[in-house]
C-alpha cells in the first residue's frame, strides 16, 4: 500500500514538473518572439521615416494632428 502511495506522488510530481517545464519553455519562446517582432517594427519604422513622402504631423492645440508647416518653422 505504501509502494503504491509513493508510486502515485512519484508519478504525479513528474506530470507536475514535466507540464511546468513545458509551460515555461513555450512562455519564453512566446516572450522571445513577441520581442523580435517588436525589434523588427521597430526598424522597419525608422526606415519608412527616413523616406521622403512621409510626413511628419504635430500635434496643434485643439488636439488635432497637422503636418508641420511653414508656421511652425517661424513661431520660435
Amino acid at each position: 500500500m505504501l509502494l503504491r502511495i509513493l508510486l502515485f506522488v512519484g508519478l504525479g510530481l513528474l506530470i507536475y514538473f514535466g507540464i511546468r517545464r513545458i509551460w515555461k519553455d513555450w512562455s519564453n519562446k512566446f516572450n522571445h518572439d513577441a520581442e523580435e517582432a517588436k525589434r523588427i517594427a521597430r526598424e522597419r519604422d525608422r526606415i519608412e521615416r527616413q523616406r521622403p513622402d512621409v510626413i511628419d504631423l504635430k500635434r496643434g492645440d485643439d488636439g488635432t494632428y497637422r503636418p508641420k508647416g511653414k508656421d511652425d518653422l517661424h513661431k520660435d
